[in-house]
């Protein structure tokens, strides 16, 4: 039999619960969960009915990890103490796994992986499961090959992210500056911005339109309008909310010599016959077109979601194997949503690399006015149904 590795998990809510129930059940086979940090009381008392009571359960996640029970941790808890926690791993040589988003703002992160890169024998990996479908492992393996040329513009509408106002009030940290550091760009987007720069490459200018409590009751973004230039001087637009109750997710890529269409979990490749600039350069018809065909590509395969990168990650602790995504790729999705804020903030566009210091100043601006629910109370539910190949 071969060796399982001793796993902690902090934080035992609605994606932490999750998490455990794929290792009790088998799911994740390198795995042995042996204990949970939770500071609600009550939420301990459920996992040990619900999950299982030979865990052993600490209040506080220091306690866990100066245990010596584990020897890899996965990090469940609101987005501000991501790269706290990861550090404190790291620093313990113990192998950690972040959940969504790296952390709130870059200058955290960027302290994160440098102190990752002290502990080169430690296997830091990102939860960014959407990288596990076929369908966006296909457009990156196009795009990246450069068979199809160089990018002209890319879309993405990805507004099937919807949430009522019940799901804003399940927790007091939700949707305000203070708990979670953002909205719909910090919660639900950071597998699309995290998918947009693995597909297509960083952007050098942003210049986004935020709206913030449009269509709820809250103090953070729940619908922005995003426009970017690339270095090679193509352009895309991010389109993202929370308040269509029926949206869409398309997501476009137009090459020089084919488009790609990611919808209904489906990939389309329409294929030109020549490079647009070939065509324009021979052309004599004044409103002639580009003979194309729609070509067959292969989408087949597993998409394996969470199960997929926490297997990934074992296979990389244990045998060296790769992983999904690597803890320091973080940064770079989060680099695009900091962007973004920081535009809408100052009503101008921002370069990248942008002034990470003005940015944290304007964030804690918000963050002393931010204000919590009043309720105290957190509602768990089931996430299973949130994170298909429709990423819903």
């Amino acid at each position: 039999m071969s060796r399982k590795l001793k796993l902690g998990i902090i934080g035992i809510g609605n994606m932490g619960s999750s998490h455990a129930k794929n290792i009790l059940n088998g799911k994740c086979p390198d795995f042995e969960l042996a204990a949970v940090a939770e500071i609600n009381a009550e939420r301990v008392e459920w996992a040990k009915k619900e999950l299982s009571a030979d865990i052993r359960y600490f209040a506080a996640a220091e306690e866990m990890l100066d245990s010596g029970l584990i020897e890899s941790c996965m990090i469940c808890v609101p987005h501000y103490d991501h790269p706290k926690y990861a550090v404190e791993c790291l620093r313990r040589g113990i192998h950690v796994m972040v959940e969504k988003p790296a952390g709130v703002y870059t200058k955290q992160v960027r302290e994160m992986n440098a102190e990752a890169e002290k502990h080169p024998g430690t296997v830091f990996a990102m939860m960014f499961n959407q990288r596990t479908n076929p369908v966006y492992q296909k457009m990156r393996e196009l795009v990246q090959s450069g068979a199809y040329g160089r990018i002209r513009r890319t879309n993405w509408l990805i507004t099937n992210w919807y949430r009522p106002q019940c799901y804003y009030d399940s927790g007091d940290w939700r949707a305000t500056w203070s708990g979670e550091g953002g909205g719909v760009l910090l919660n639900q987007c950071p597998h699309n911005l995290d998918l947009w720069q693995w597909i297509c490459g960083m952007p050098s200018r942003v210049e986004s339109h935020l709206h913030y409590g449009r269509w709820h009751q809250i103090e953070v973004e729940d619908d922005v309008t995003t426009y970017v230039e690339y270095p090679n001087g193509a352009t895309g637009v991010f389109v993202t909310s929370t308040g269509d109750a029926h949206g869409t997710n398309r997501f476009e890529i137009q090459l020089d010599k084919a488009k790609l269409v990611a919808e209904d979990d489906r990939l389309s490749v329409l294929e030109y016959e020549m490079t647009e600039q070939e065509f324009s350069r021979i052309n004599t018809e004044p409103f002639g077109t580009i003979r194309a065909k729609e070509i067959e590509v292969d989408t087949r395969g597993q998409n394996e979601q969470h199960i997929g990168v926490v297997n990934a990650w074992g296979g990389a602790i244990l045998r060296g194997e790769s992983l999904v995504a690597g803890g320091a790729e973080g940064i770079l999705g989060l680099t695009l949503s900091n962007a973004m804020h920081l535009s809408s903030w100052l009503g101008k566009p921002v370069e990248i690399p942008f002034d990470e210091e003005l940015f944290y100043t304007e964030l804690m601006k918000r963050v002393q006015a931010s204000k919590r629910k009043e309720s105290g109370k957190t509602v768990f539910a089931d996430t299973s149904s949130t994170y298909s190949g429709t990423d819903r």
